[in-house]
């Protein structure tokens, strides 16, 4: 197994340039030192259109200054964040009650906090498909469906008492309930196929799940919070495996928030009472644990999300720090 190292997480501009990472990892910042090989590079963090290279005239900026504009541009409580077809980023934002797109293709800065005339109340989760946004609204009970001229497609609620976070498995779309400490399938119209879980303690069995990810093999992995542990389903909800378990010590957790899956097999677990990220293998060997509470770059402060792209580029909601940490995964393939 290998030796477990404490790291420093990376941030990248999300939104600076088109996938694959054109910024390269900055050389002075790189985790473990010398000798170790290393694993993970500092770039950069978000939190406002400027961290992508959005620049407003003088004029532009003062209109906006004036009308409270720019605050509307900022990370108050960034939660969930997702990735679309793209890697362009979604974020949703529970202190200000919105769901914002960082499209890197286009360089843009977007927000919504209502669909229609459904205003957000506390969106947790997001995931986008074919331009169209799903969001998880934990106060409203259900998901909410749109498109990015703002205009409400569907709004699910059948099935649903408190849905927090949506991932899409093939054209399946699952929702983590943690009321109902299940998760449910939808087909993308939003009709309900079939669900999986019940609370209990056992294999397969939830104690309010908060997170949930699918890997490039199709296997589900959901972060069954009050029970500290990371469960492995198959495609079809079958149980897989498990891993983790309530404890202060590496390879335990506190409070389990995201998790994600890099092209490695690497397993990354968002701890938010730790205040740092525990990497795993699929068999659940503690491989890395990176970052520590604080708010230097690297630190954290009860940080939720993370998604993971194709290239390896990670990103972490850094909730009270109101930013978007980017780690890049840069050990051997």
């Amino acid at each position: 197994m290998p030796r477990p190292c404490v790291f420093l997480l990376i941030l990248l501009a999300a939104g600076c340039a088109t996938p694959p990472l054109t910024q390269p990892p900055r050389a002075d910042l790189v985790w473990p030192p010398a000798p170790e090989p290393p694993r993970v590079a500092y770039v950069q963090s978000l939190s406002r259109p400027a961290d992508i290279g959005i620049q407003r005239s003088r004029f532009t900026r003062a209109i906006r200054w004036l009308t409270g504009a720019d605050e509307d541009d900022l990370l108050v409580k960034p939660f969930g964040v997702a990735l679309d077809e793209d890697d362009n980023l979604c974020i949703t934002d529970t202190g200000s009650r919105s769901v914002f797109l960082v499209d890197r293709t286009k360089s843009t800065w977007r927000r919504w906090d209502h669909a229609g005339k459904l205003h957000f109340v506390s969106p947790v989760a997001v995931a986008r498909r074919d331009g169209i946004f799903y969001v998880a609204d934990a106060g409203l009970g259900s998901v909410v469906v749109f498109g990015e001229n703002g205009k409400l497609r569907r709004h699910m609620t059948n099935e649903l008492t408190r849905p927090v976070a949506i991932a899409f498995a093939g054209d399946r779309l699952l929702v983590a309930d943690a009321q109902r400490h299940r998760i449910a399938m939808f087909d993308p119209e939003g009709r309900f196929i079939t669900s999986f879980g019940k609370r209990g303690e056992g294999p397969g069995e939830f104690n309010f799940p908060t997170h949930i990810t699918v890997d490039l093999n199709g296997r589900i992995l959901v972060t069954d919070s009050l029970n500290g542990r990371v469960q492995i389903f198959d495609r079809d909800g079958t149980f897989l495996s498990t891993f983790g378990q309530p404890g202060d010590s590496i390879g335990s957790f506190s409070r389990p928030k995201g998790v994600a899956t890099d092209t490695q097999d690497h397993v990354y677990v968002v701890d938010a009472n730790f205040d740092n990220i525990q990497t795993f293998d699929m068999a659940g060997r503690t491989l890395l644990v990176i970052g520590a509470a604080g708010s230097e770059p690297g630190c954290f402060w009860l940080p939720n999300g993370i998604v993971i792209s194709r290239h390896n580029e990670i990103f972490v909601a850094d909730t009270y720090n109101r930013r978007i940490q980017i780690l890049r995964y840069v050990g051997p393939p």
